[in-house]
Parts: structure tokens; C-alpha cells; sequence
């Protein structure tokens, strides 16, 4: 399952896009909003505890920041993507920068999944809502059909092949805390971002604000 779930998470957005005619679907905003507060929460009862217990609190910290930071630097290829945040029009030439951004994004938040099984579930969550956003966009533009099915094939493995690379290879081993951490950072980042910009013009959102709590109550009980 912790190589499926990610696959199937991208085929299920695919799927979930084709119907609608290329258009965003409508109820997108509501399973982006629980996919943020579903990954937050696993972060935090399931991947932020067990860190500590390896690493120095400071160490920790500085490992942390490293990933919001470079979550932030691969947002400024991707235009936000990870979070839901790209502007769909049509393209004539293939975004190679946002395809590598997403890439390096999916093959990091990979690692934890081999110690940290119940992360594949918050991984799946998180990778729906933003295959659904990806389709979408690369379907609107004036891409070939080959380049495509290429984007989003390569994208969907990049995930499995960051949980085989942590399980197999000893570098990864030696060093896999340093990178959960990392990953721990990344998650933060886009996790609370999701929240943050959930509210639009901060008005109140019973069907988000319900979303958000399944969410965090689902992640509890897992």
C-alpha cells in the first residue's frame, strides 16, 4: 500500500478532473481544505514526535526550517502548485520548471512513508486534490497528449520512488531523520498554508471549516 496509495491518489485526481470537461471542479476548495488539516495533524501525532526522539531539539529545528525553506524555493517554480495555487491558462511551451519542482516535492515526501506507514494516508490525501489542480491545468494548455501522460506518469511514481530509495539504499538510512525532518518542514509549510488561505476574503465557511475538523479527527484516530 505504500507504493499504491500515491499512484492511485494521482489516477483518482485524473479521474475525478476528466468528467468536468477540463474545468476545476467545484467541490476541489473543500477536499484541498481537508487534505491541509489531514497532513498537519499526521505531522504532528506521528512524524514531529518521533524526530525529537533522535535529534537535538536545536538540530531539529534547524532541519525544519530547512525544508519550509525549500519548500518556499520550489514554490517559486511551481507557483505553488503543492498548495493549490496555479494559474490555469493555456501554455504553448511545457513548464519544465514546475514539472521538476513537483517532482523533487513528491520524492522527498516519500522517505517517511517506509518508517512511518500511516504518512501514505496523508500523502494519498494530499496528492488528490493536487493531481485534480495539475490535470486540470495541463489539460488546458496546448500541450501534446505524450507530454501529458508523461507529466503526470513521472509525477505519479516520484513518491513510490522516494519510499524505495529510504528503504533500500544506506545513505538514506544513515541520514533519514535529517531528511524526515526536512520532509517535517515541507509538510508544515503547505499544510498551514492550505489553512490559511482556505478562507477567502476571510469570510466564514461552515463546509470548510467541517472539512478541516474531519480532517485533524480522522488523523487522531488513525
Amino acid at each position: 500500500m505504500n507504493y499504491i496509495l500515491p499512484i492511485a491518489a494521482v489516477i483518482l485526481g485524473i479521474l475525478l478532473v476528466l468528467p468536468t470537461r477540463n474545468k476545476k471542479p467545484g467541490f476541489s476548495k473543500i477536499i484541498l481544505s481537508f487534505s491541509g488539516s489531514f497532513l498537519l495533524a499526521l505531522t504532528l501525532f506521528d512524524l514531529l514526535p518521533e524526530i525529537y526522539l533522535h535529534l537535538e531539539a536545536k538540530v531539529t529545528a534547524v532541519f525544519i526550517m530547512c525544508g519550509i525553506l525549500l519548500q518556499i524555493v520550489l514554490e517559486f517554480f511551481s507557483k505553488g502548485a503543492e498548495h493549490g495555487h496555479i494559474h490555469i491558462h493555456e501554455e504553448a511551451k511545457f513548464p519544465y520548471l514546475l514539472f521538476l519542482s513537483l517532482c523533487i516535492h513528491s520524492f522527498l515526501e516519500g522517505f517517511p512513508i517506509h518508517q512511518h506507514s500511516d504518512m501514505v494516508y496523508g500523502v494519498f490525501v494530499h496528492k488528490v486534490p493536487i493531481a485534480m489542480l495539475i490535470t486540470t491545468f495541463l489539460l488546458k494548455s496546448k500541450f501534446a497528449k505524450s507530454q501529458v501522460i508523461l507529466f503526470l506518469g513521472v509525477f505519479a511514481l516520484m513518491t513510490p520512488l522516494g519510499t524505495l530509495v529510504s528503504e533500500t539504499t544506506i545513505l538514506a538510512a544513515t541520514y533519514i531523520h535529517y531528511i524526515n525532518a526536512v520532509v517535517i518542514g515541507i509538510f508544515l509549510h503547505i499544510s498551514t498554508t492550505i489553512l490559511f488561505e482556505s478562507n477567502e476574503n476571510h469570510k466564514f465557511n461552515l463546509s470548510k471549516l467541517i472539512s478541516i475538523i474531519l480532517g485533524f479527527t480522522l488523523a487522531y484516530f488513525i
